[in-house]
């Protein structure tokens, strides 16, 4: 290989940073000084991006690399990549699906069972020595209840099938109805909501989902419904959910992203009635391995074929 052949835009784990740069050369643009300068000054050299969902790649970079064919990511979510630049260049945009869609789904789950029964709280609960000062509040029940997906790609899919061991009734929202699938399609987002006693979100992020779940949808949701996110915080209007929280308009949350990521909301801090995880719901060793090997799987496969094995586009 050339130099420079490879550039990586961002850390992944230190084993996957070692192979990447002994077996196939990659420059560590983040380890350089000033990242787009250094792009600007040596992108000629370089055919391949690889990144990830959280380290994205911008118009700016790809202006930059002007033999640039394609960008493979780490993750499912592409929206971190300026797609439409890829797009008018044709390069081509791979990422890893499938491998984990049983693992988000199990955590979009706990979230939702975490948020209805308090198990985070209680455990908070137990452990300030609160329990012998009186007992604790009264939760949600979890089966038999209402689900509604915003979502029913592969993940929003499985998630229904676990609710299906919990007798739950489940709806979906979809810019299209499903072909086959089992469960009722409700083409309007309110009623949805209106409708739900548990709202998971599970849909892809960027701009066509900006906001999609408005201060009218959440409020629909209403001060007895739960709202849970494993897609991107960016589909949730998160100043409306805060407050909403806050004033008892809606009755809790499971959430696993946030707009300004690493940084949760400070006044989601204090709430009891909200669960936070660090967006951690492909974070088990099995399902980063499996990412891991997809990932330079499709690095191999473009540099042997000149096709990656998973395009976006």
């Amino acid at each position: 290989m050339s130099a420079f052949q490879i550039l990586q835009v961002g850390p992944l784990a230190p084993p996957t940073n070692l192979t990447l740069q002994e077996r196939f050369g990659a420059v560590a643009l983040w380890q350089q000084a000033d990242p787009l300068a250094w792009a600007r000054e040596h992108g000629g050299a370089v055919r391949v991006v690889v990144t990830s969902a959280r380290h994205g790649c911008t118009a700016a970079l790809i202006a930059a690399l002007p033999r640039l064919e394609a960008i493979v990511s780490f993750g499912v979510g592409y929206d971190s990549i300026a797609l439409d630049a890829a797009l008018a260049r044709g390069i081509q945009v791979s990422n890893t699906p499938d491998v984990l869609n049983d693992c988000v789904a199990d955590l979009a789950f706990g979230l939702l069972i975490d948020a209805a029964r308090g198990i985070a709280y209680g455990d908070r609960f137990v452990r300030a020595q609160r329990w012998p000062q009186g007992g604790f509040p009264l939760t949600t029940r979890v089966s038999g209840k209402k689900l509604g997906i915003l979502g029913l790609g592969r993940i929003g899919e499985i998630v229904a099938r676990r609710a299906g061991g919990f007798d739950m009734e489940i709806a979906y929202h979809n810019r299209r109805q499903r072909d086959g699938a089992p469960w009722r399609f409700e083409p309007d987002l309110k009623a949805l909501a209106t409708w739900s006693d548990f709202l998971v979100v599970a849909c892809v992020g960027g701009p066509e989902t900006e906001g999609l779940v408005s201060r009218e949808i959440i409020e629909a949701l209403g001060p007895k419904g739960i709202l849970v996110n494993v897609s991107r915080g960016s589909v949730i209007d998160e100043a409306a959910m805060v407050a909403a929280l806050a004033d008892g308009k809606l009755g809790g949350a499971g959430l696993d992203v946030f707009r300004d990521e690493p940084n949760a909301p400070p006044a989601l801090l204090a709430l009891d009635n909200v669960v936070l995880a660090p967006h951690m719901a492909s974070g088990t060793h099995e399902t980063r391995a499996a990412m891991t090997a997809l990932t330079l799987e499709n690095l191999e496969a473009f540099l042997a074929t000149g096709k990656v094995l998973n395009p976006v586009l």
